[in-house]
């Protein structure tokens, strides 16, 4: 149907008769000759239908509506000099129409303009109901691309390095300890359902079991879980496990792999190794195991000064077991208000957020003098106000900020303004160079932490990722009593504040594999009953292993300069998880419920 594609036309094929096939970007008459810029997915290029060439095809591009499709025969002819658009890489040419077919005509009318040149802006409930139309426009073809080109980077370097990659099953088991299941009713096994996985983490786990010892794979993964910018229910993730290598090998494979997609798709050569910080030094420092390390405003812990000073709300915040922290705004007097601190204030506000009463604050005035509202400057001794600014690094015309109270209600109020502040100060830098690619390897995570709602301990991560063994030791009648502080042989790779991936070394020990499912409360019948297939595989010369799984999604989104991963993804679902294009969810009808042995007995909302 074409000779070439329309973005490929340069001026060396002049004088070539071409057959062109695209969507018309949009059509321009000047004074009885019709111009057309052609679309296709390569590119654009001019398109002139002159009335010489024939009146009916004139007649017929007259009529023409952006977004129809045609077929354009014609010769290649240089552009007029002060023609030339150099904005196009086709700008020095245009193609002659010699003939023109409508292959489909635009017969309603176009929710939106598709045109490259058009940057009118478009609500996002539109263009997902409309996407096909929206992977018409010049950014999201560009997406596509990047992704597919990054997709084959990846697949390319893995390769390289021996790997090889294994499909696996998308009907599987549902298992605790995870976030909630999509569910898929058997037909044939009547009453039992299949869960869609959450990700490949067991079956990668039995090929290593069984001799592979190098897999990847590109995985799509179903989590029903709230869902927020950066999240969806379905994602895709690149899944990588390996035997017979230590933490320090699949860090640096891992640092080789990522460093390899930035060269290829940001041309950007990013300094290795990439920094590493522990768990604990992440929360002490920052508030939070994924932190933003392109600017300052770290956290500083002043339980010490706070127990002994008369102001109630500090001292008794580490006396009943919490603590007292702040972060230093440097330059804050100036830019930031006492009302946005204050009940009511936006700063206040994103405070209240994630379960704080509120801030306290502290103003650094000449000569080191405090100003604040409320009783601290009366309650801060000479000694106690100098450590203070000191430990802050404070100045004159600095602002320091207080979280009292709970410590993970602290380090989340102080984690949260810090990045609130940052965006509005603008401390974080827009350009996309190697300074401003922070990467960091946070390690050494708690293999539990306490949910107070139910009681219990549960894994971090999940509860396959191997305990570290100074924290476990050999013998294995006391780790019953070390694994609930032990630390995980765990990683997270974490780039300007969002998680890229983690992954663990493995639990390869049958034994060990259920003292830790005895630890987060699953009884040795029940696990025998959820995972007895991996914990008899364990016992049939299972080798060391260990792995990794990014976001590839989220990854894409960054790359890519996006705000959201929807940008990312060619049919994305919305934050309440809706297809708006197909509608998806929908009701079903009764009888393929029937087959199903589903009785459907919803109430009515008031």
């Amino acid at each position: 149907m074409r000779s070439n594609s329309c973005g490929d036309l340069r001026k060396e094929h002049i004088s070539t008769a071409v057959t062109l096939c695209g969507w018309i970007d949009r059509c321009r008459d000047h004074g009885g000759v019709i111009f057309i810029d052609l679309r296709d997915s390569s590119g654009t290029i001019q398109i002139t239908v002159d009335p010489d060439q024939g009146k009916e095809m004139f007649s017929i591009a007259e009529s023409l509506r952006n977004e129809s499709v045609l077929q354009i025969k014609g010769v290649v002819r240089a552009r007029p000099l002060e023609a030339v658009n150099s904005k196009l890489k086709t700008g020095e040419i245009e193609v002659l129409a010699s003939e023109l077919n409508v292959l489909n005509p635009v017969r309603g009318n176009l929710p939106f303009t598709v045109s490259i040149h058009d940057e009118e802006s478009i609500r996002e409930e539109v263009r997902l109901k409309y996407r096909y139309l929206d992977l018409r426009r010049e950014r999201m073809s560009k997406n596509l691309r990047t992704r597919h080109k990054t997709i084959r980077t990846v697949r390319n370097f893995l390769e390289e390095e021996g790997f090889i990659e294994i499909e696996t099953p998308i009907l599987t088991k549902s298992t605790p300890e995870g976030a909630r299941d999509y569910l898929v009713p058997s037909r044939v096994c009547e009453g039992q359902w299949f869960a869609l996985p959450q990700s490949p983490q067991i079956f990668k786990q039995l090929l290593m079991v069984g001799g592979i010892e190098k897999y990847y794979q590109i995985a799509r993964c179903f989590r029903d879980e709230d869902l927020r910018a950066d999240r969806q229910p379905e994602f895709t993730q690149l899944d990588i496990e390996m035997s017979f290598m230590n933490q320090e090998q699949i860090l640096d494979l891992n640092e080789r792999l990522i460093a390899t997609i930035w060269k290829n798709i940001k041309g950007v050569e990013l300094p290795r190794p990439f920094p590493r910080i522990t768990w604990e030094q992440a929360m002490h420092r920052f508030g939070t195991d994924r932190p933003d390390t392109r600017y300052g405003m770290e956290l500083h812990d002043i339980n010490d000064i706070a127990r002994s000073i008369k102001f109630k709300v500090f001292s008794n915040a580490v006396l009943s077991g919490g603590s007292v922290k702040c972060i230093n705004v440097k330059g804050g007097n100036q830019s930031i208000s006492n009302v946005r601190i204050k009940p009511g204030g936006d700063i206040f506000s994103e405070a209240q957020k994630v379960g704080a009463g509120g801030l306290a604050f502290i103003r650094v005035r000449e000569s080191n003098e405090i100003d604040t509202i409320g009783a601290i400057k009366e309650n801060l001794n000479e000694d106690q106000k100098n450590e203070l600014l000191q430990r802050t690094d404070a100045e004159p015309g600095d602002l320091i900020l207080f979280g009292a109270g709970e410590t993970s209600t602290v380090n989340k109020t102080l984690d949260r303004i810090r990045q609130f502040l940052a965006k509005e100060l603008g401390l974080i830098s827009k350009e996309n160079n190697d300074k401003n690619w922070n990467f960091l390897w946070v390690v050494d995570f708690p293999m539990f932490e306490f949910n107070s709602d139910e009681n219990r301990l549960e894994a971090l991560h999940h509860p396959f990722c191997a305990p570290n063994e100074e924290d476990l030791g050999h013998n294995p009648e006391i780790w019953s009593k070390q694994l609930p502080k032990s630390r995980a042989q765990a990683y997270d790779l974490v780039l300007n504040g969002l998680e890229l991936g983690g992954g663990s070394l493995r639990i390869h020990n049958s034994d060990l594999q259920k003292a830790v499912l005895k630890t987060v409360g699953i009884s040795e019948n029940e696990a025998i009953k959820q995972f007895g297939f991996l914990i008899e595989a364990l016992d049939m010369g299972a080798p060391p292993h260990g792995g990794l799984a990014f976001g590839l999604d989220r990854i894409m989104m960054l790359l890519m300069g996006e705000e959201s991963i929807r940008e990312a993804i060619a049919f994305p679902k919305t934050q309440q998880a809706r297809c708006l294009m197909t509608q998806a969810p929908s009701e079903t009808s009764t009888l393929q419920l029937e087959e199903l042995s589903i009785k459907m007995d919803l109430k009515t909302p008031e």
